[in-house]
């Protein structure tokens, strides 16, 4: 029987918006085609829905937990999911499997409000909503902490759009978290055609970027103790630190409505491809250009956004800011990034990148697309060769043109202590394990 524990939390229950748009060094490799080199099959046949290469198979872990958002895996195998929707008057869900047989026993949920970011780092739950970031400490093998939290970063400015604070914490103490754009361009009316960009956008001061914390202080305030490590990112809700190198890497959902906004200079079929979908690498000082600059996958450089007197040519200011790692198509919303360091998967896949496209509405009229999880070869800290789909299926229609008929969502990646790999719905609340059960 589901059991409730919660927290005392002095705040109040925010809405957690799920629309996703959401000197440089050069970039070493791009990504133009919408079609992308992909192994996926569907043998075994039955893998719960979802397509995966040779090899690989899939347990639905749980389902029916709520908008599920992002996923952590404790060393105990314990699993916990961030909900953007209440379930139970709860915003996490607890999730443990005694047998070992790829399906949940056990389901607690806990803490009083929505949640979007979770990570377990050195015997610590993390967890962020739209205003704070918190953690509590894990004891022993106890499913839900019954201890208290505190709260670890705080004082974000409230906002309308892209408000979902996910966060990443490095091996020396830091916490990094992201603060998406308070708008689509930081125009003058917000999402209105033909409306100039503010300049300079002041949003650039405590939004669009990475701040940086000290994860294990109490109550460290945006502005006071924060450090902005990195600016001009619109909303990297997909980041992680890498382990391999140490460095900190995120996805970037690119702005919206060039065709719509602009008609005269994007046709309907390029409103649909740009701008790319930015894959970074991060470093203290960066910045990526954002409200200014968007990436053109195609010509592969940094152009001048039309609100800022841009014409589909002009670099301008965009020439200072620094270039993706790799591109992806536009308006597939990538949502979570992992770097995968287990040894269950076959070789290639060791060191390399998994990113859950969440899917977005900005292609429309056009088919829409997303809604997979793919993967990124990695070799010295750089994309090794072209992105492949690793699992899909997951929308259970296509083409797809309404978004009302999606099934699920592909939204948190995690990995478990066996080298399994975790993939988390926001529609449901389904989470799928996949293992790999193949020749290596």
């Amino acid at each position: 029987m589901k059991t409730i524990r919660s927290f005392t939390i002095v705040l109040t229950t925010l809405s957690v918006l799920l629309i996703s748009s959401c000197s440089g060094k050069q970039n070493k490799q791009d990504t133009a085609s919408i079609t992308a080199d992909s192994t996926t099959t569907k043998t075994p046949k039955d893998n719960k829905g979802i397509t995966l290469p040779d090899g690989f198979s899939a347990t639905v872990f749980a389902d029916k937990l709520g908008g599920g958002r992002h996923i952590a895996v404790a060393e105990n195998g314990n699993v916990y999911l961030a909900l953007s929707s209440l379930n139970n008057g709860a915003g996490i869900a607890a999730l443990r499997d005694k047998d070992n047989d790829g399906h949940a026993d056990i389901t607690e949920y806990f803490v009083k409000t929505q949640t979007t970011g979770m990570a377990v780092k050195n015997g610590y739950l993390y967890y962020s909503n739209a205003a704070e970031v918190y953690r509590v400490p894990l004891s022993g093998d106890e499913l839900v902490p019954k201890a208290e939290q505190e709260v670890i970063a705080t004082g974000f400015e409230r906002q309308n759009q892209h408000q979902d604070k996910t966060f990443t914490l490095d091996n020396d103490g830091n916490i990094y978290v992201n603060v998406g754009a308070p708008s689509n361009a930081c125009q003058e009316r917000d999402r209105t055609p033909d409306s100039k960009g503010i300049d300079p956008c002041p949003q650039l001061k405590r939004h669009a970027g990475i701040w940086r914390f000290k994860a294990d202080k109490s109550n460290q305030d945006q502005v006071k103790d924060g450090h902005r490590y990195a600016s001009g990112i619109r909303n990297s809700v997909a980041i992680t630190w890498n382990p391999n190198n140490n460095m900190l890497y995120v996805v970037q959902h690119g702005r919206d409505q060039l065709f719509q906004f602009y008609p005269a200079l994007f046709t309907e079929q390029q409103g649909a491809e740009l701008p790319a979908e930015e894959f970074l690498q991060v470093n203290d000082g960066d910045f990526f250009g954002w409200p200014y600059c968007y990436y053109d996958q195609f010509q592969k450089t940094k152009l001048l956004a039309p609100e800022y007197g841009g014409d589909t040519k002009t670099k301008g200011r965009c020439t200072d800011a620094k270039n993706p790692i790799l591109a992806f198509p536009g308006h597939l919303a990538p949502n979570a990034l992992l770097f995968y360091t287990g040894s269950m998967f076959p070789e290639k896949y060791k060191n390399g990148a998994f990113i859950a496209f969440h899917g977005s509405w900005n292609r429309a009229p056009q088919e829409q697309k997303g809604y997979f999880v793919v993967f990124v070869p990695f070799r010295d800290g750089q994309p090794a060769a072209e992105w492949e789909v690793f699992a899909d299926g997951f929308a259970g229609v296509k083409p797809i043109k309404n978004m009302n008929e999606i099934m699920y969502r592909p939204t948190g990646l995690a990995q478990g202590p066996d080298g399994s790999l975790y993939i988390s719905d926001s529609e449901k609340g389904r989470i799928w394990k996949v293992v790999y059960n193949g020749q290596k």
